[in-house]
């Protein structure tokens, strides 16, 4: 059983690396150790990691971290990183007033 199924398992106690404080998720200004520590506080996947710090939410979606903070977890919980799987992508979203769409409609008229 891999051990993102098996949350009983111990991954060991968090310590602190020299290199913690290093950027990983530029968009949201997210550390390597913020994502260490999530990990051993419990999540143990990319969308659970996603939805806690935010990290590839941010205007790159993810482009430039999620390698990057797949790697970090695989390496904490000592598994290859396809076994996490790929992260869920979304199209960037922005509300818009109907008025608008109002007026595009009655423009190309």
């Amino acid at each position: 059983m891999s051990k993102i199924n098996d949350r009983k398992k111990d991954i060991g106690e968090f310590k602190v690396q020299p290199d913690d404080n290093m950027i990983i998720c530029r968009c949201e200004e997210i550390t390597k150790g913020e994502i260490r520590k999530a990990v051993h506080d419990g999540m143990f996947t990319i969308p659970e990691v996603r939805r806690f710090l935010r990290t590839g939410m941010g205007l790159c979606q993810g482009q430039t971290c999620e390698k990057l903070v797949k790697g970090i977890i695989a390496r904490e919980l000592g598994i290859p990183a396809l076994e996490l799987g790929p992260a869920v992508s979304r199209a960037p979203m922005r509300p818009i007033e109907m008025k608008i769409l109002g007026n595009e409609r009655e423009g190309g008229k």
